[in-house]
């Protein structure tokens, strides 16, 4: 029993130096990539791999499960695997070695194609995760080295102990110099400095290269010129309702979905906008070109394709940017083009059909601002496209670095291949905020109240409904454009009970919202909302 107690504890400190080698690889990646290439983390870069392979329904699950946090999410569901593996890997390396540096080698390797084949890769990309990889199974090698002598000379003692006990001499196993004691101490010496050095190294190294990335400081001190026209907010454009949402949607509430694992960070000073393909010329421009062009106030609610019924992955701000059709105007589209292939730093692309961007009835832009100040850094900044009427998958590109004008025969965007449709007009709707679901009212006159949009459209009327009674018109709040959503409500004398209230809405070509429920995939939900309501 003593002995499996013993293996046991052995196996325990090699799942112990396994953690500790994984830690080194990562910091001594992380070092280097300060270094030589900041895009080269081996953790951001697996991450950003797992996001692009997974299925879309786990996507989707994602989303409504965590809402923006679902990167944190990733990110520590990455280290658990993390510290699993490099615990296995250790295990390996004292039981059946060298299997441990087998498993931390493959480890970097998967690591490294994930690293080079990202966009916007640099040449020395590859050399954080080599680099971390050597560093790392040299490591591993040492403690586990040292754990066997420990190992062997603990059992040399035990068998020691009980000759001399045999021979009824007095002795005692542990004396200090005593080979178990040394190289215990060894052991331990060099896992605890590895270990702290790998935490100091690694969380330094990534913080250093987030502040010498991060641009937060230049977004503050940027100052933007004073829009040419501007957006007049109408008497009653918003209603004072408690609970109701907001006219505009503040920046720090604003829905975010994108595919970023870390947000990218990016020097107005060195941004450049690229637009080619089918165009007379190629055309590279600054941050400084587009605000050259002058810069106008737009008012355009934003929804995310994986917004469901009565979901929140809906907005509406107030945008400062200029005209996409100026822009492309400036390279001068060519005939048969019907689409516009948009690129982000990251190397997120999506599809536009062309006839959005280049009308002269949509405002189409190139955003620089939102809610009177310079484009929050996870909302795109510098510079990022924002369309009305288009769901933002095949539209609202954040962190914009090229404009391809192309066709959708030739190109296809980052979503078309896991399944959603290449053009994506939204899909109108309504929604019910208050009351809340789940939360019980009074009996007595309350407000019911929500929003509602048809960018490009407009809102013609709002209905509600009392469990199964008639349909009820709402009112509605003056809409700022066709491109916002509007506020709804109206009065109902609550009874006790619990009751189901539903909200359609009709768009001012006469359409009623789509009463079928349909999934997210491939072209965005439907369904009218129909919320259970406790009244006490």
């Amino acid at each position: 029993m003593a002995k499996r107690n013993r293996g046991k504890r052995f196996i325990a400190w090699a799942a112990l130096a396994g953690v500790i080698g994984g830690a080194v690889f990562l910091a001594t990646a992380e070092l280097f990539a300060l270094l030589f290439a900041r895009g080269a983390s081996p953790i951001l870069a697996v991450g950003g791999f797992v996001i692009d392979i997974v299925p879309q329904p786990f996507k989707e699950f994602a989303i409504a499960t965590f809402g923006e946090y679902d990167k944190i999410v990733l990110l520590a569901g990455l280290g658990l695997a993390v510290v699993i593996a490099s615990a296995i890997a250790g295990v390996l390396q004292l039981v059946r070695p060298p299997l441990g540096v087998v498993a931390l080698v493959i480890a970097g390797v998967l690591s490294t194609a994930a690293i080079v084949t990202r966009s916007g890769v640099t040449p020395l990309a590859f050399l954080p995760p080599v680099l971390g990889t050597i560093a790392g199974s040299v490591l591993l090698v040492v403690l586990v080295r040292r754990l066997r002598a420990w190992r062997a000379s603990a059992s040399a003692a035990v068998e020691n102990h009980r000759e001399e006990e045999d021979a009824q001499v007095d002795l005692v196993v542990d004396t200090p110099g005593a080979p178990k004691e040394l190289n215990r101490r060894r052991f331990f010496v060099l896992a605890a400095i590895a270990g702290a050095s790998a935490v100091v190294v690694g969380i330094t190294a990534r913080t250093v290269s987030m502040a010498v990335s991060s641009v937060e400081t230049i977004r503050k001190a940027l100052k933007l010129p004073a829009p040419r026209t501007t957006v007049k907010v109408p008497e009653g454009a918003e209603l004072d309702v408690p609970g109701l949402s907001e006219l505009f949607t503040p920046n720090d509430d604003f829905y975010r979905v994108d595919t970023a694992l870390t947000v990218p960070t990016i020097d107005p000073e060195t941004w450049r906008l690229v637009i080619d393909g089918m165009v007379d010329q190629r055309v590279e421009m600054s941050f400084q070109d587009i605000l050259d062009m002058g810069v106008d106030e737009y008012a355009i609610t934003l929804t995310c394709v994986s917004n469901e019924v009565g979901g929140e992955l809906v907005g509406n701000a107030m945008w400062l940017g200029v005209p996409l059709r100026d822009v492309l105007r400036k390279a001068g589209v060519k005939s048969g083009a019907d689409m516009v292939l948009s690129r982000s730093v990251d190397g997120y692309t999506a599809s536009t059909p062309l006839a959005a961007l280049v009308d002269d009835e949509l405002d189409a832009i190139l955003a620089v601002g939102m809610n009177g100040e310079p484009l929050p850094l996870e909302h795109g900044f510098p510079v990022r496209m924002v369309v009305p009427g288009l769901y933002g998958y095949v539209s609202a590109t954040k962190w914009l670095t090229e404009l391809k004008v192309t066709t959708f025969a030739d190109d296809e965007a980052y979503w078309t291949p896991r399944g959603y449709s290449a053009e994506a007009p939204i899909k109108f709707s309504s929604r019910l905020d208050t009351p809340s679901i789940g939360e019980a009212v009074s009996a007595g006159r309350i407000p019911i109240a929500g929003v509602a949009w048809a960018q490009t459209v407009g809102i013609e009327r709002v209905e509600v409904r009392i469990d199964e009674g008639e349909w009820m018109p709402a009112t509605l709040s003056t809409p700022i454009n066709d491109d916002t959503w509007v506020q709804w409500f109206m009065e109902w004398d609550a009874t006790p009970g619990t009751h189901y209230v539903a909200v359609r809405a009709v768009n001012k070509n006469g359409d009623l919202q789509i009463e079928e429920r349909a999934p997210i995939a491939p072209n965005g939900s439907s369904g009218w909302q129909r919320s259970l309501i406790r009244v006490s």
